[in-house]
């Protein structure tokens, strides 16, 4: 309501005489100027339970988290041999004597037993080249079943060359031989995560008056940390390049991890230089990617949601590429009645607007109290004024466009199927309904007292005070 000038008016109730036409123009003189709730365009909205599906916002909620065996490979029955591992040989008179013992290694991890013997790595064929003998395969072996290959290469009766001995081998059966796992094959993964929160410092300043305080934050935010991590054999799964990198991703991330696999549009398994980008480069643009590999792997589903992979999807090759997103900061805006601000919008639970007026300190259904002293809530004089109670949330469309969704408080606070969630983007304005905006009008302008002389109760005499805007 605009406030124009103040004027004083009075009149003797019982002997004022005048035609009706005259209260009316007067009422309406009262009324009309400057009624913001009666012309303001903003409060012509849909209502909530007119609202298309596609309007509505998503909840956030009903999210469970996954079981984390899910992210893990299942542990083997035994170590299986393949290129990269590492043996630990020990064959008296060829690799070492009897005269000094065989070398024991310790390993770094404490998953390992010592090894003994010197160091044979398994080649990219999945052999290993030993004295005497040459190359014997040892892919797909337990540790046992190559100690048993190395012992027969060794000791069984040789097919050699026209005129060899062929009743031996190349050492007597009981010669000591060791064949022990040094170190297993590695996995090398690069793994860029930028959920990591940032230490954050809190300045709070107490005033003088008893007033209040204000609070100051410096820092804080996410931070992007990437990470080599060289994965063992059995262990090179998207949970052990979560816990070696910080643990499960929290309420600032995505919920999602994706894996980007491969070199360009090369095949993870082609390594000739033949292949359809081998003489790609980056400067040829993003068009040299054919088909992008990635795997997504949500953290957290639904019940009964589809998980949208498989169990060899979060098994890492050498050159994966894991990578743990943060989420965007999400804020609605408030406007009105309510406070001019921006706020924050929650990850991880629903916002109703009924909470979102209360987030925003907002008047919720307290007319007659005092909400602008500074010690708290005072019940003021007389009945007090209807608590607003018009929400206009203005949303976004998918095309670009804005519609107005009109919310009753009332009825929301009544029934939750009035009320409506809040998304990133929307712009919440409070208002007065135009009977909300009359009523206050006219317990503000009309103020009026009687007084009755007691003596002669055939006469009465009154005044009314009106300020006219």
């Amino acid at each position: 309501m605009m406030q124009r000038s103040a004027k004083s008016v009075s009149t003797a109730l019982a002997g004022a005489k005048g035609p009706p036409t005259a209260w009316l123009l007067l009422l309406a003189c009262c009324l009309l100027p400057g009624c913001a709730a009666l012309t303001n365009p903003v409060a012509n909205g849909i209502p909530v339970r007119l609202l298309p599906e596609e309007l509505l916002a998503p909840s956030r909620e009903g999210f469970e988290q996954i079981p984390l065996t899910l992210l893990r490979q299942p542990p083997p029955k035994s170590f299986r041999l393949d290129a990269g591992d590492t043996l630990g040989v020990y064959i008296d008179g060829v690799l070492g004597s009897a005269e000094t013992p065989p070398p024991v290694n310790l390993p770094s991890t404490p998953e390992l037993p010592p090894s003994i013997g010197y160091p044979i790595p398994i080649r990219a064929d999945g052999t290993v080249n030993l004295p005497l003998v040459g190359a014997l395969s040892v892919a797909g072996m337990t540790i046992d079943q190559a100690e048993r290959t190395v012992i027969d290469a060794y000791t069984k009766p040789r097919d050699g060359a026209p005129g060899a001995e062929q009743d031996q081998g190349y050492l007597r059966e009981d010669t000591q031989i060791l064949v022990t796992l040094m170190r297993p094959r590695h996995v090398r993964v690069v793994v860029v995560r930028d959920d990591s929160q940032q230490r954050q410092v809190s300045l709070r300043n107490e005033s003088l008056l008893g007033l209040g305080a204000t609070e100051t934050t410096i820092g804080g935010g996410e931070r992007g940390v990437g990470q080599v991590l060289e994965l063992p054999a059995y262990e090179n799964d998207v949970l052990n390049a979560l816990a070696r990198t910080g643990g499960l991703p929290g309420l600032e991330s995505t919920h999602e991890v994706v894996i980007q696999r491969g070199y360009w549009n090369q095949p993870p398994d082609a390594d000739d230089d033949n292949s359809p980008a081998a003489d790609a480069t980056p400067a040829d643009g993003m068009a040299a990617v054919a088909a992008p590999r990635v795997t997504r792997i949500p953290l957290r589903v639904r019940p009964g949601e589809p998980l949208g992979f498989r169990p060899e999807d979060v098994i890492l090759n050498t050159g994966d590429i894991l990578t743990v997103r943060a989420r965007l900061p999400e804020f609605f805006y408030t406007g009105g009645l309510l406070p001019a601000a921006e706020h924050p919008l929650p990850n991880d639970y629903d916002l109703t607007a009924l909470e979102a007026v209360l987030k925003s300190r907002g008047p919720l259904f307290n007319g007659g109290l005092n909400t602008s002293n500074l010690n708290g809530a005072v019940i003021a004089f007389g009945i007090g004024n209807p608590s607003p109670n018009l929400l206009s949330v203005l949303r976004k469309t998918a095309g670009g466009g804005q519609v107005t969704i009109r919310v009753d408080l009332d009825e929301a606070a009544r029934d939750p199927r009035q009320d409506l969630l809040v998304q990133a983007g929307d712009v919440l304005i409070l208002q007065e309904a135009p009977d909300q905006a009359m009523s206050r009008y006219m317990t503000t302008i009309f103020q009026g007292n009687i007084f009755t002389r007691f003596l002669n109760r055939g006469d009465a005499t009154g005044t009314a005070s009106v300020s006219v805007p």
